[in-house]
């Protein structure tokens, strides 16, 4: 759920830009974290608990061990590919330029369905404290609000994650202390430590439980943000995959210490009166009114933010395809004469945001998300193995444990997270896979001519 807009400083050197390496590894972490949010938990909590049968933070915990191996294969790629950090670059320069564009084309989902996603939760999550809000016109006013902001070009900046960095924790910790207040009162010290949310042996179903999964891995998706600093950081090498699997240990640990104590506040999953935004509810038993909406309101910025970050990067993306006629110029390359955005493409984002919200429901968003990111991450996971197993990048000695069996642990992780998905996803997927395909075919002229797009690193430019 990413959210957070560059914060690097350019510096143009004489005869080139180049940017300065000024970042240390904990600057890319509280980047990372930014860009996931602590709040992300909350957006799966409910869902998570009924499709496992209460053993939410089992998933949450699960989906870290499938990030944190494919964190360690994006640092290791964005080692050697520092100007560009994204699966479309290292796929295609590892595997095949071809399996390059697919993984690019299916992150390209992502960008799309992330504003919609945004959208959709940000409107169900404004109607909790606006409660006779219709769900069109919430939709309205919340894709409307960050197409407003994104058409006038103004971006989030470094300044800004911070204060809303600080406005999650403040608001995440007051409830950390209300809940183990809560539990303590009601069940002493001994009720604060329950193995039952992670394993309760009458509920406890492997198949259930990797199905959700499946969509509990939601939380991490944006952790690979870290691996756009490539050029930014003090020893790329070592620092970005020590980002990359700090964010994603982070996450799991803290995302999984709010799932566990509302496990614990709250043991019925099936009494929620919204699943949802079964968070809040959460919330409010521990805290009342006020934490209750503070967490609202909390869900709402974050997801603003988010939704605008999501709905400019997409923009961003569409403008650079369209500059390189991979897709139709004269609509997509358009920039506002005055403001120099691709308000065709905000614009266009905006709509789709809009109208996709009223025909997907929540979870499926959610799962087409998570359909786009994993086939990148499993193809980042197998360029690892033909970069340093197969080819042996510089001719070094092979590894068995860090070239071949981390990364296809990584890959099989993914590979199961990635099955686990509904079938409206797949199928919603897999068509836009044939989409892809067909582009493919185009732009290659039946595959007759060599696909030679871009270092999408230029499309930052």
């Amino acid at each position: 759920m990413p959210m957070a807009a560059h914060g690097q400083e350019h510096v143009e050197n004489e005869g080139a830009g180049r940017l300065r390496r000024v970042l240390t590894a904990w600057d890319l972490i509280l980047y990372g974290i930014v860009a996931v949010t602590p709040i992300a938990p909350a957006t799966v909590f409910g869902l998570a608990e009924l499709r496992s049968h209460g053993h939410a933070v089992v998933t949450i915990l699960a989906a870290m061990i499938a990030m944190v191996l494919t964190a360690v294969s994006y640092g290791r790629m964005a080692a050697l590919y520092p100007s560009a950090g994204s699966a479309y670059t290292y796929v295609g320069r590892s595997l095949h330029p071809y399996l390059g564009f697919a993984a690019g084309w299916t992150m390209l989902l992502d960008y799309f369905v992330n504003p919609l996603f945004c959208v959709l939760y940000g409107t169900l999550s404004l109607i909790r404290v606006l409660p006779g809000l219709p769900f069109m016109v919430g939709a309205a006013l919340f894709a409307g609000t960050i197409t407003f902001f994104n058409l006038r070009g103004i971006r989030s900046t470094a300044r800004t994650n911070q204060i809303i960095l600080g406005f999650m924790f403040t608001v995440l910790f007051c409830y950390v202390v209300l809940a183990v207040r809560y539990i303590y009162i009601r069940h002493g010290l001994c009720g604060l430590f329950s193995v039952r949310p992670f394993y309760t042996p009458s509920k406890f179903d492997l198949r259930d439980i990797a199905g959700a999964t499946s969509f509990a891995a939601l939380t991490y998706l944006g952790f690979d943000a870290v691996t756009t600093l490539a050029e930014d950081v003090q020893d790329p090498r070592k620092n970005v995959m020590r980002a990359a699997v700090g964010v994603c240990v982070f996450t799991g640990l803290f995302g999984g210490l709010l799932v566990y104590l509302g496990q614990l506040v709250w043991p019925d999953y099936t009494s929620y009166s919204n699943i949802e935004t079964a968070f809040v509810d959460v919330t409010r038993r521990v805290g009342g009114i006020p934490l209750f909406w503070a967490m609202t309101s909390l869900l709402v910025v974050a997801l603003l933010g988010a939704g605008m970050t999501a709905q400019v990067g997409a923009a961003r993306l569409l403008f650079g395809m369209g500059r390189d006629n991979v897709i139709p110029s004269r609509f997509f390359a358009h920039l506002h004469h005055r403001r120099n955005t691709p308000n065709r493409n905000i614009w266009l984002v905006g709509l789709l945001a809009f109208f996709g919200a009223q025909i997907l429901s929540y979870e499926t968003a959610a799962e087409i998300l998570n359909f786009g990111a994993f086939l990148g991450f499993m193809g980042v996971n197998l360029a690892v193995i033909g970069e340093f197993w197969v080819r042996r990048r510089g001719g070094q000695d092979r590894s068995f444990v860090a070239d071949l069996a981390l990364p296809f642990l990584g890959f099989l992780f993914c590979t199961a997270i990635w099955l686990g998905l509904a079938s409206p996803a797949k199928i919603a997927g897999s068509i836009w896979l044939v989409a892809g395909l067909g582009v493919l075919i185009a732009h290659t002229r039946g595959f007759r001519q060599s696909l030679s797009l871009p270092d999408p690193a230029s499309y930052d430019s």
